[in-house]
C-alpha cells in the first residue's frame, strides 16, 4: 500500500498530474450529479417510495442544520448537504475492491477543508456584510484580532487532520488484516469502517455548520446598530 503522504500520478493532463484520489473524486462527482438528476427529474405532489426517501434525507439535513444554528436551513442546505453526501460516498468507496477512498489522501481532505474555510468567509460576508464580518475579528477587543484570525485557520485545519487520520488509519488496518488473515476475516472491520465513514461525514458537516453559524452570528453582533441586516 502506498503512503498516504505520497501521491503517484496515473497520467498527466498537460503539466497537471492526475492521481488515483483525483480520478476517484471525479467518478464520485459524476455519479452524484447524474444520480441526483435522474432521481429528481420527476417529482410529484404525491411522492412515491423513491421521492419519499429523498425527502426524508433532505428533511433530516434541514433538521440538523436548524438544531445546530437555530436558523432557517435554506441558505445552508445545498452546501452542507452536498458536503455530507460527497464525504460519505467517498468514505464508503473503500468497500469497492481495489479502490482507496479519496478522503484517505491529503489532497482531498485539504481541498474539503479549504471549501469550508472559504464558505465560512462567504456566509459571513453574505450574512453581515464586509464591515460586520471584518469587525467580528476585533471581538471582544482589537487585541484579539491576530488570535481570532489564527483561530479561523486552525479550526478548519483540525477538521482536515481529523478526517484524514481516521480514514487513512481505517484503510491501513483493513489492508494489513486482509494481507495477514485472508479475504473474509476483515468483513467485521469493513462494517466498522462503514460506521466510521458515516460518523466522520456527519462530524465534518456538523463542524462546518458550527463554524459557519458562529461566524455569521459574530459578524451580525459586530455590525453597527444603524446598518440594516441582510436577508440570508
Amino acid at each position: 500500500m502506498n503512503s498516504p503522504l505520497e501521491s503517484s500520478a496515473l497520467f498527466y493532463l498537460g503539466p497537471v498530474p492526475i492521481t488515483q484520489a483525483v480520478l476517484t473524486t471525479w467518478v464520485i462527482m459524476a455519479v452524484l450529479v447524474i444520480g441526483g438528476y435522474l432521481l429528481t427529474r420527476r417529482l410529484t405532489l404525491i411522492p412515491d417510495t423513491r421521492q419519499a426517501a429523498l425527502e426524508l434525507i433532505v428533511e433530516t439535513i434541514d433538521i440538523q442544520i436548524s438544531e445546530t444554528t437555530g436558523a432557517s436551513p435554506t441558505p445552508y442546505r445545498s452546501f452542507i448537504g452536498t458536503l455530507f453526501v460527497f464525504i460519505l460516498v467517498a468514505n464508503w468507496s473503500s468497500l469497492i475492491p481495489g479502490v482507496e477512498p479519496p478522503t484517505a489522501q491529503l489532497e482531498t481532505d485539504a481541498a474539503l477543508a479549504s471549501l469550508v474555510f472559504f464558505s465560512v468567509i462567504w456566509f459571513g460576508l453574505r450574512g453581515a456584510g464586509v464591515g460586520g464580518y471584518l469587525k467580528s475579528f476585533a471581538a471582544p477587543n482589537p487585541v484579539m484580532i491576530p488570535l481570532n484570525m489564527l483561530a479561523s485557520i486552525t479550526r478548519v485545519f483540525s477538521m482536515f487532520v481529523r478526517l484524514f487520520g481516521n480514514m487513512m488509519s481505517g484503510v491501513f488496518v483493513i489492508g494489513i488484516v486482509a494481507s495477514l488473515a485472508g479475504l473474509f476475516v476483515p468483513i467485521p472491520l469493513m462494517a466498522l469502517d462503514m460506521l466510521t465513514g458515516l460518523v466522520q461525514a456527519y462530524i465534518f458537516a456538523v463542524l462546518a455548520m458550527v463554524f459557519i453559524s458562529a461566524t455569521v452570528n459574530d459578524a451580525r453582533s459586530a455590525k453597527p446598530p444603524s446598518e440594516p441586516e441582510k436577508d440570508t
